[in-house]
């Protein structure tokens, strides 16, 4: 009981890794090198973009509806084999109408992986009594961006950026041998232990749609520098280093990200900390506008790591604990408003770059939507109330 759990956790991390870190956010660190190499303008690097994250959208509400349940294990095999594939094929084709059909599939295997690895995992540390490991588990998603972005200079340097997709591919089959032996069926424990329950006064149901409508913002809002954040600093004559060291900053960011968050919003509400997180993340995004310096991209990707993710796991939170009865369907619709934003956002992004040579107002209109969509968030506060903990005594 002691070594089955962290062997979950280990294999989740590295589902997280294959799905999130490689499969669906390398395309950012590479996007420059392909279009160097293919002369994509940014309007067609928008329209990848949003393919993927169409992709994500569909995989989210097929793995809400399927039946999934009884075979998870085979269905996230399945899909992190579909997941490399996806992978190996970005560096084998030239063809840009294959290259859409193949983020988007990638994006459709993100979404199974990312939903089943967290059913699987949560479920099983919720068993173990280790539910404080969930951000850990979280923390996957940042461990993928920083070391996949570790390797793509030197793969690139070797086999240009075809081989960057093919070597990412390999590593991605690496980490699925561990994640085959890490996660297995294994039969339910009984086994409960004395807990602490934290009993938080949370927003009533009511106030659901200011919590999606803000949701939805931070994805149309977030996905313009979560794509093309490093394509900003390779075009930037303030920017002497590699402009993938970027994303590695993204990474470390994201890694912590989610015990932080989750840890001060016990202490100081939910609906108050997730509004800081949105202001924070929207001053990072419009940073570089302002202030156009080698340092500042390197903050900006700070600040954007360090809230993207952290964003992701308080809006979940709060919705489980506003309807826990109900948590899945209403998951289900924070998660297809936000995967609806990040369509449309590299597509408007892109064509807003290209008609007018900069990305300045696309980064100060995705700033502004999700300063917007956090000042939403302010009618909420007056439900925020220092958790109470309760002793349960499980049998």
């Amino acid at each position: 009981m002691n070594k089955r759990p962290f062997l979950f956790l280990i294999g989740g991390i590295f589902s997280l890794m294959i799905a999130m870190g490689i499969g669906r956010f390398a395309y950012t660190p590479i996007l420059p090198l392909m279009q160097d190499a293919l002369s994509f303008t940014n309007a067609e690097a928008g329209y990848l973009a949003s393919s993927n994250y169409a992709g994500y959208f569909v995989g989210a509400i097929l793995a809400g509806v399927l039946p999934l349940k009884k075979h998870k294990i085979l269905y996230l095999r399945l899909s992190l084999i579909v997941s490399i594939l996806t992978t190996w094929m970005m560096g084998l084709t030239h063809f840009y109408l294959l290259m859409l059909i193949v983020r988007f599939v990638s994006g459709v295997v993100s979404a199974f992986i990312f939903v089943l690895a967290s059913s699987i995992v949560l479920d099983r540390l919720a068993v173990a009594g280790k539910t404080s490991w969930s951000g850990l588990f979280y923390s996957g998603v940042g461990f993928g961006i920083f070391f996949s972005t570790l390797l793509i200079p030197g793969l690139n340097n070797l086999f240009e950026w075809e081989g960057v997709w093919g070597g990412l591919a390999i590593v991605s089959i690496i980490l699925t041998i561990f994640v085959w032996f890490c996660l297995k069926d294994s039969p339910n424990s009984n086994v409960k232990k004395d807990e602490q329950q934290i009993n938080t006064q949370v927003p009533p149901l009511k106030w659901l749609p200011w919590l999606i409508t803000a949701y939805g913002l931070e994805g149309l809002g977030y996905i313009v520098t979560g794509t093309f954040i490093v394509s900003i600093a390779e075009k930037s004559p303030t920017f002497s280093i590699d402009p993938s060291f970027v994303w590695m900053v993204v990474g470390l960011g994201a890694i912590p990200s989610c015990i932080i968050w989750s840890t001060l919003a016990k202490k100081s509400g939910f609906v108050r900390t997730l509004l800081f997180s949105m202001i924070l993340q929207s001053i990072g995004i419009a940073l570089p506008v302002f202030w156009l310096t080698q340092a500042s991209f390197i903050i900006s990707a700070l600040l954007f790591g360090a809230t993207f993710m952290g964003i992701t796991t308080l809006a979940t939170t709060l919705a489980r604990q506003m309807s826990p009865s109900n948590s899945s369907r209403i998951i289900g619709y924070l998660t297809a408003t936000y995967a609806a934003g990040q369509m449309i956002g590299p597509t408007i992004a892109g064509i807003l770059s290209s008609y007018t040579q900069s990305f300045n107002s696309a980064l100060i209109s995705a700033a502004s939507v999700v300063f917007i969509g956090g000042l939403l968030l302010v009618s909420g506060i007056r439900f925020d109330r220092m958790p109470k903990t309760i002793s349960i005594k499980s049998n």
